[in-house]
């Protein structure tokens, strides 16, 4: 696939996406990247340690969020995509589920919707991806973890996601797969969307697995948030593995190493 100016092909490595939270209250790096000169020079850093993909986020979605004002979110995330465009040739992901947010940022420059409701808080947030002929990360998503069979279930709420996609003139070929970590989910449930991964990747689409610093490593490990690099490194490896093209983290340089080395082992003779 073709996100911006870049070609992502299949079946060649798996692909980083770097995440650049501009939120004084992620639950990972809150507060850390939020002025126009501090997020430019995280960006420089991951771009120097391999990130394919930058991931601009101007709301926090930990366990538990208050959502902001949209012109709130527009204003932090807007002028750092302009901003990202004009210094780096990488192409620029926004994350929100918010359409208002999501035109002003495609506006600015951005050349992937990433959204954590898959379209389905929003459907307008489709109908812009068309209209800007960006690339959408469709993310599942529940606002309770009530299941009676749970990934024929998550594989149903995607096709869902998919046929909003569809509807609104996304291209098949401009479609991102996200199986939703830690969203709508309990521990034993992220364990094992991420155990059935090659799941949805039988669905035909690119997927992106994000579970950095999650909770679900938190949990399984007994491990606060700035210990949870080797747990990451470890579901990133499990995705390559399963077929993932894309994985999004926020150690960069730490995970493209360890992809790199999977890789090696995985394509050789």
């Amino acid at each position: 696939m073709r996100i911006g100016k870049k070609d992502f092909p299949s079946g060649e490595r798996t692909y980083v996406m770097g995440i650049l939270n501009i939120t004084p209250d992620s639950f990972s790096d809150g507060g850390r990247y939020n002025d126009l000169d501090s997020a430019l020079r995280q960006a420089e850093r991951m771009i120097r340690e391999g990130a394919d993909i930058l991931d601009v986020g101007g709301e926090s979605t930990r366990p538990g969020y208050e959502k902001i004002d949209e012109e709130e979110e527009v204003s932090r995330v807007a002028p750092v995509i302009e901003a990202l465009k004009k210094r780096f040739d990488v192409p620029v992901s926004i994350d929100t589920y918010k359409s208002n947010v999501a035109e002003a940022a495609l506006a600015a420059g951005a050349d992937l919707l990433n959204d954590i409701w898959g379209c389905r808080y929003d459907e307008r947030c489709a109908e812009l991806a068309a209209r800007y002929d960006a690339a959408v990360c469709l993310m599942h998503n529940r606002k309770q973890a009530q299941y009676e069979d749970f990934m024929p279930e998550v594989i149903g709420d995607l096709q869902v996601s998919l046929s909003i996609a569809e509807r609104h003139g996304v291209k098949k070929d401009k479609i991102i797969l996200d199986p939703g970590v830690g969203f709508g989910k309990t521990l034993e449930q992220n364990c094992s969307v991420v155990k059935h991964l090659e799941d949805i990747v039988a669905l035909g689409y690119p997927v992106l697995l994000g579970t950095s610093r999650k909770s679900m490593i938190g949990l399984t490990l007994n491990l606060p948030v700035e210990q949870r690099e080797e747990g990451t490194i470890a579901t990133s490896v499990i995705g390559a593995m399963k077929g993932c093209r894309f994985v999004r983290v926020h150690d960069v340089e730490k995970n493209v190493r360890a992809l790199r080395m999977t890789e090696a082992v995985l394509y050789a003779e």
